[in-house]
């Protein structure tokens, strides 16, 4: 389940992958180390867009009838159409380059970097929705899909986004809910490259 991402494509890249206007991402700039809470590049049905990682459910109940209260930046594919918290949100499409996840002690972890053997980007699954903040101020979220890992990634982590193919991607922004339980699944074994991240400088962007 990606605790960081990153997304180095060119913009005029990523928009002609989804066959998109380029002008809402132009200025995307490389980046190396995207922490939930920042600003990511997103798919939508209205096309490529800007949104918070990390959804803020005001105003959503648990099962219990509780507030849910904890920014949520992973939802399970098991149960995201079925929770109250998820009640009525969009999806979304997060593009990345990559990701990272963390192995070991607390302060002896090692950084993984997971990609693409065949290079590119990884169209991972996203739910959205939008914040309305007091003074009437909207901020549009995601939140990422994660499911069982693949066996790349089960040496680093016991969950994985749901990383869709091309062709899935309109199925994933458009189909009805019942549709979609196919395609939350891990990713084919062997199409995922693993290598510690030793040159990343976590304090930057």
């Amino acid at each position: 389940m990606p605790g960081r991402v990153f997304l180095t494509e060119p913009p005029k890249a990523i928009a002609a992958t989804f066959g998109q206007e380029v002008t809402p991402i132009a200025d995307e700039k490389p980046r190396y180390n995207i922490a939930p809470g920042q600003d990511v590049v997103t798919l939508t049905e209205a096309g490529l867009t800007r949104m918070r990682w990390g959804m803020i459910p005001v105003g959503r109940v648990n099962a219990r009838g509780r507030p849910v209260m904890e920014t949520i930046v992973n939802a399970r594919s098991e149960t995201v159409f079925d929770k109250t918290a998820f009640a009525g949100v969009g999806r979304a499409v997060l593009p990345v380059n990559g990701w990272y996840e963390w192995t070991g002690e607390k302060r002896r972890k090692t950084a993984w970097r997971i990609t693409p053997k065949a290079g590119g980007l990884l169209c991972f699954a996203a739910i959205n929705d939008v914040w309305k903040a007091p003074g009437g101020q909207k901020l549009h979220q995601i939140a990422t899909v994660t499911c069982e890992p693949s066996g790349d990634v089960r040496g680093v982590h016991h969950r994985m986004a749901v990383v869709l193919e091309p062709a899935q991607v309109s199925i994933w922004l458009r189909a009805p809910e019942d549709e979609l339980k196919e395609l939350m699944r891990p990713w084919p074994d062997g199409r995922l490259a693993i290598e510690p991240a030793t040159d990343v400088n976590w304090d930057a962007p």
